[in-house]
């Protein structure tokens, strides 16, 4: 199975749930899908050649401390984050504070998609 990354509008999300539906009220089976709309400007901007780096590391890594993967990705703070709002915002991970014992606590970026692959469709 796939994440299936989408660019379209509201009125595409909401002919997508109709499809389900119809399927649902047919009595035929479901076919699970792992669609994310994603506005088309969005869309581009994830395909930039430093996001794909991230999304591959992540991909490799499952959980990491933000400070480890500004310094593997020799990064600043001000650009990954700004990667990792829009991959947060289209929930291709997830960040959280967790309790660093004796220093604090640190932000921990976990990648929703797993090892699966992440498919990129758009129609012009």
């Amino acid at each position: 199975m796939s994440v299936e990354l989408k660019a379209g509008a509201l009125s595409d999300f909401f002919s997508s749930a109709k499809e389900t539906a119809k399927e649902i009220d047919e009595k035929r089976k479901v076919t699970r899908k792992n669609i994310i709309w994603v506005d088309p400007v969005d869309l581009m901007s994830i395909l930039k050649p430093e996001r794909t780096r991230l999304v591959q590391y992540l991909r490799k890594k499952r959980r990491v401390v933000f400070s480890e993967l500004m310094s593997d990705m020799n990064r600043t703070p001000v650009s990954l984050n700004n990667d990792l709002k829009i991959l947060l915002k289209y929930q291709l991970v997830n960040i959280f504070k967790e309790a660093n014992p004796g220093h604090g606590v640190h932000k921990v970026i976990e990648p929703t998609f797993g090892s699966e692959k992440i498919e990129f469709k758009a129609e012009i």
